[in-house]
């Protein structure tokens, strides 16, 4: 008898602990039921650190990511870090093997990612979407007044840095060059970061350089320390034919008393834009948009004043991630038409 009750015991014993696991198992998991989607999106809802893929040290998106940086971690607690890259055609291919959460690109450059064409014709990029445009990337031809460079024609059998290698400002550069008639092989080509660009403009190791990037930049601002730079204009006829053939680009100019200019230069540009990867869930995505819209007077750098909600969804390009958008239709923004 007493050996029964002994058994009985111990099946009582085991099958409450047993109840007890599972309990403890639901518990745990934060959810009762569901697919295992929802279980990746949980475990994505709860990211600890992200990446945000800028540019060189020289241009606008490094500072600028660094002020996202802190405002992502002060308001999210995401503890987010700018990370400095070869700009928008690098950051692409970086997201695409996993290795960021969010990245600074041109708008010219994720479209040709996401639909696989020039630098990505055997690359395509599946696997972004857009958060939200934010200002004008404005094209640059830098030199100095020693140079004798005075129009993109002078720029023939000169040696011009076209940008980093894997950088948009190499696709801007072909393309300007292009509706003037011109090749890379017409000039002697440098593949310069806007730093290296302008220390080789300043050493005289060369002539001049391409640069797609918020303005005032950083790394021509130190140039204009120490020269007379100048910033060689696009003609309007030229910039007509540009944006017929590529409508991404738009009509702008670097203002007078940048860089110490007594005018205003007429040139063209693209749009920076941020961009996510698309399995990041709409929490966090919706959380980090949130974050930088509304705390935009954090941001340090003269461009912050440019970024306007309103003109988030403003020439995008491409697919908007659910969790942006979902903060978008809060506010009532819309792409202008």
């Amino acid at each position: 008898m007493k050996k029964k009750k002994f058994l009985f015991s111990m099946v009582f014993l085991l099958a409450l602990s047993m109840i007890l696991a599972a309990c403890g198992s639901k518990d745990t998991s934060g959810s009762s039921e569901g697919s295992g989607d929802k279980g990746e999106e949980k475990a994505e809802e709860t990211i600890k650190f992200m990446s945000i893929l800028t540019g060189g040290t020289g241009g606008t998106y490094y500072p600028l990511g660094g002020s996202f940086a802190k405002i992502i971690k002060d308001e999210t607690g995401i503890d987010a870090n700018a990370e400095t890259t070869g700009a928008s055609a690098e950051n692409m291919t970086t997201l695409k093997n996993g290795e960021g959460e969010i990245a600074f690109s041109q708008t010219d450059i994720a479209s040709y990612a996401t639909e696989g064409k020039l630098m990505f014709k055997d690359n395509k990029v599946d696997n972004i979407k857009a958060i939200a445009t934010l200002y004008p990337e404005t094209i640059q031809i830098v030199t100095t007044k020693k140079s004798g460079i005075k129009s993109v024609e002078d720029l023939k059998g000169k040696k011009v840095s076209v940008g980093a290698p894997g950088s948009g400002t190499v696709a801007n550069a072909e393309q300007i060059l292009e509706v003037h008639d011109l090749k890379f092989d017409d000039i002697k080509k440098q593949d310069l970061s806007f730093d290296e660009s302008t220390q080789g403009i300043q050493d005289g190791t060369i002539d001049a350089a391409f640069v797609t990037a918020g303005t005032p930049t950083g790394a021509v601002e130190s140039l204009s320390a120490t020269e007379d730079v100048v910033i060689v204009p696009i003609k309007q006829d030229k910039i007509d034919a540009l944006i017929k053939k590529y409508p991404y680009y738009i009509k702008d100019e670097v203002p007078a008393n940048t860089y110490k200019l007594k005018e205003a230069v007429p040139t063209v540009a693209v749009q920076a834009m941020l961009v996510a990867r698309s399995d990041l869930s709409e929490k966090v995505v919706y959380d980090v948009t949130k974050a930088i819209f509304e705390n935009l007077d954090k941001v340090t750098h003269a461009k912050g004043k440019l970024i306007k909600v309103e003109n988030a969804l403003n020439g995008v390009g491409i697919e908007v991630h659910p969790g942006a958008q979902k903060y978008f239709d809060e506010k009532g923004v819309k792409a202008a038409k």
